[in-house]
């Protein structure tokens, strides 16, 4: 079977550019090695930002439909301070994985994506000025571009992101609870001892709570608080955040919680060798900016625009313009809400000057509407 492109894996940022491409015509094979629905470690914010792809995708209506409450205000939660910024602006909506994948892989499919599924890509060469993708069950799939949309999280297979284990690494929780007490409209950034993390309102009247945790820290709270893992990160978080006791106190525990790590913020490669890599696989930023899948999706735009105009060859410089800032800040932000004493120093500085928090917010990428 051949292809224009073969997409590895349908997530946001696979099926985004599955479906873009093939609404230009394209032969596009969508790869993924998972059923469908399914739940995804993730903050499950997209930007106002990512509106333009979504548009573009035919799916901003169903996600709008779909997607949690508005958000309106930012904030920060640490130790017992509960921080807003000034003003309302329309910063974006919230969804769950199990919803948002299905909705783009759909929209690809529609487009003419054909879709594999479940399958995995097993080995890839080059033959002939084409890829041969090998997929589990031996069946071959030829293109000639392959885009790896495959996340930074796979510890193994053929685009597969490895590191030493260090204290410093961070694994990250995610659960939803109904119930919970946290003000309509308002996503505050979570900060605690060797972690972040946020609440935003989602789909279906949950909350949803996401966060990161040290190594090293992760082991403190399960000697101190007991219970598996991330029992102990949110027992953790519990008691060292006000804001989210207030909110979470007398909320239910909706689904259990999911967990996955280490994470590798970063950026990498984002063309090689005639491979497009796109999503977190080519740059990830520390989910404290809440914009991890809004990059995922808004890189594979940018990446479908320049193939379908035969500029893939600017895809990489332009990717480093539109991105990397986002994931230098991220880092920095981090780095202070992890630390004491910077977390400390930030929050007077938040408590002197709120507005500084929007700032933030859109140095990390986020465009916010007049509402």
């Amino acid at each position: 079977m051949s292809y224009d492109a073969v997409v590895i894996v349908a997530g946001p940022a696979g099926c985004a550019a599955a479906r873009l491409l093939a609404g230009a015509g394209w032969r596009i094979a969508l790869v993924e090695k998972v059923a469908f629905p399914r739940r995804k470690v993730c903050g499950e914010f997209i930007s106002a930002t990512t509106g333009p792809v979504l548009e573009a995708c035919g799916v901003a209506d169903a996600f709008a439909a779909a997607a949690g409450p508005l958000v309106t205000r930012v904030g920060a939660y640490a130790g017992e301070v509960m921080l807003e910024a000034p003003g309302e602006k329309a910063w974006g909506r919230a969804l769950g994985r199990e919803h948002l994948d299905l909705m783009l892989r759909d929209a690809a499919v529609a487009a003419g994506a054909e879709l594999f599924q479940p399958a995995a890509v097993t080995a890839l060469r080059r033959e002939a000025g084409a890829f041969i993708c090998t997929l589990e069950d031996g069946g071959e799939i030829a293109a000639r571009v392959v885009i790896a949309a495959c996340g930074s999280w796979n510890p193994k297979g053929v685009f597969a992101v490895s590191s030493d284990a260090a204290p410093s690494e961070l694994f990250a929780f995610k659960a939803h609870f109904s119930n919970s007490a946290l003000p309509v409209g308002l996503m505050p950034l979570l900060a605690f001892p060797g972690g972040y993390g946020g609440l935003v309102h989602s789909d279906a009247g949950r909350t949803s709570l996401s966060c990161c945790i040290r190594r090293d820290a992760l082991a403190k709270a399960r000697a101190r608080h007991g219970g598996k893992a991330a029992e102990a990160v949110l027992a953790h978080i519990m008691a060292t955040t006000r804001g989210v006791r207030e909110a979470l106190g007398g909320a239910v525990l909706d689904g259990g919680f999911l967990s996955t790590g280490p994470i590798h913020p970063g950026i990498r490669a984002r063309h090689a060798d005639g491979i497009f890599f796109t999503g977190n696989i080519a740059g990830e930023a520390h989910p404290v900016i809440a914009e991890g899948i809004s990059m995922a999706i808004q890189s594979s735009g940018l990446l479908a625009r320049l193939l379908i105009a035969g500029r893939g060859q600017d895809y990489a410089q332009q990717w480093q313009r539109r991105f990397a800032l986002r994931i230098r800040a991220a880092s920095l932000f981090a780095h202070l809400a992890m630390n004491d004493v910077t977390r400390a120093a930030s929050l007077g500085l938040l408590r002197a000057a709120p507005n500084l928090m929007g700032l933030g917010a859109r140095l990390s990428g986020k465009v916010p509407i007049s509402v």
